[in-house]
């Protein structure tokens, strides 16, 4: 009998990218979104492939409508991606709480309604504020106090919260995961998808201006996925909240690694803006101990991949340049 995978947010950038993983590994996905634009799972799964996913839409404010989903889809796990980002939960605190934590706890009734022992869900490093480090002002782990500066990263911190009282109430265990900057195909969405709209800038010989500075933590988002595969396949019961941690650079690298790529002459990337809210590093230790084998592919090689990969898209004219054209 075939494994069945609930997903959340599948239509945004981590969310195709798991998608794309459980299809290479012969599941049939079942997800759950307000809306129907396929695009980014377009990007990286053949149209065969395609048609093994299963949307069913639904709003995931809305608790019966969740539940219903959920039992329909006879899932064995979740994975919970949907969620509004720092940007439109500043312009509506309302409905970014709405959706960020009420639609989180909406899942975790599911599970208890229908069975399921575990989440994962995505947490994020904007639990932390930019002075939240470790001793010594080292990168900050999960034992690390969090104060959050923004509405998004407050809703995280709440969310993580409530994921530990449904363990203690109804057995539910859970996984929140920490990623910061996450890039590749895919990510055209949020302050920190910048670096991923540079690249994609790059390859068509447009200019683009970066709009934050300093360092910050990248993580491919095919690594990202998959951790969230791990996690839902191989984390122990309780109640968990891991940090990840990929290359922690300084955005000269990353624009270096972008005009390296670039076709052509140089790429003319530039940046101009403030430093993240956020600690530039996070400490991930205790994933790769908990969870050992996770993959690491290093910044050049994903950088390089995605222009790769952007590149192809743009032959085949299938490459979707909205998120440069506003």
């Amino acid at each position: 009998m075939k494994r069945a995978c609930f997903l959340t947010g599948a239509l945004g950038c981590i969310g195709a990218w798991v998608v794309k993983h459980l299809l290479d590994a012969g599941e049939d996905p079942v997800i759950f979104d307000l809306g129907d634009d396929m695009r980014r799972i377009r990007d990286l799964v053949e149209p065969e492939q395609l048609a093994r996913v299963r949307l069913i839409q639904g709003d995931v404010t809305d608790t019966a409508a969740v539940i219903a989903a959920v039992k329909e889809s006879g899932a064995d796990r979740i994975i919970h991606l949907a969620g509004l980002q720092v940007p439109f939960c500043k312009a509506d605190p309302v409905l970014g709480a709405r959706v960020n934590v009420v639609g989180t706890l909406n899942l975790f009734q599911a599970a208890a309604e229908c069975g399921i022992s575990k989440v994962v869900y995505a947490s994020s490093a904007a639990v932390y504020g930019p002075d939240d480090l470790g001793e010594g002002g080292s990168s900050p782990d999960e034992s690390t106090p969090c104060n959050p500066t923004t509405h998004y990263g407050v809703y995280k911190q709440a969310n993580e919260g409530n994921a530990r009282v449904f363990f203690t109430d109804s057995g539910i265990s859970s996984v929140g995961i920490r990623p910061l900057t996450v890039y590749g195909v895919g990510r055209d969405q949020g302050m920190t998808s910048d670096p991923s709209r540079a690249m994609k800038a790059a390859v068509l010989g447009r200019p683009f201006q970066i709009r934050f500075s300093g360092a910050t933590d990248y993580q491919h988002v095919s690594d990202c996925a998959a951790t969230f595969l791990a996690c839902a396949d191989r984390a122990p019961e309780g109640a968990h909240v891991f940090n990840l941690h990929g290359d922690s650079v300084d955005m000269s690298e990353i624009v270096s690694l972008i005009r390296e790529n670039a076709p052509d002459d140089a790429a003319n990337i530039t940046v101009d803006g403030p430093t993240l809210p956020i600690p530039p590093g996070l400490d991930g230790g205790l994933i790769d101990r908990v969870i050992p084998g996770l993959p690491k592919t290093t910044l050049a090689d994903g950088v390089r991949m995605t222009m790769k990969h952007f590149a192809m898209l743009q032959e085949e004219g299938r490459l979707d340049t909205r998120d440069l054209d506003e």
